[in-house]
């Protein structure tokens, strides 16, 4: 069973940084996406980041080019989003999720093929 696990958020002042983490567990395979969304109040979920665990093709949106960057430890299992220059309107609550469809590739941002959902983790970022 593939599980997900979002950490990291918190309480930030414009500006600042924040790293999250996405303990991942359950997949067979080792070609694997992972990919950071968020969805705010008031607003539809937008996709973030994603990586590829083989190869590690990387994606990001326009919103955070330059400002976030995601990893992966393999070793630890855990996929990261560290998020530097946090603005007023990257607050939301985060979540990471899963695919084996890879070939999606950079659609995987909108969402496609994600089939493995975590709990997430609120980032707030105060002006």
């Amino acid at each position: 069973e593939v599980q997900l696990q979002a950490s990291g958020g918190g309480l930030v002042q414009v500006g600042g940084s924040l790293r999250l983490s996405c303990a991942v567990s359950g997949f067979v395979f080792d070609d694997y996406a992972i990919g950071w969304f968020r969805q705010a109040p008031g607003k539809e979920r937008e996709g973030v980041s994603c990586i590829i665990s083989r190869g590690g093709t990387t994606y990001y949106a326009d919103s955070v080019k330059g400002r976030f960057t995601i990893s992966s430890d393999n070793v630890k299992n855990t996929v990261y989003l560290q998020m530097n220059s946090l603005k007023p309107e990257d607050t939301a609550v985060y979540y990471c999720a899963g695919s084996v469809a890879t070939g999606w590739g950079s659609m995987l941002l909108e969402g496609y093929g994600m089939d493995y959902w975590g709990k997430g983790t609120l980032v707030t970022v105060s002006s």
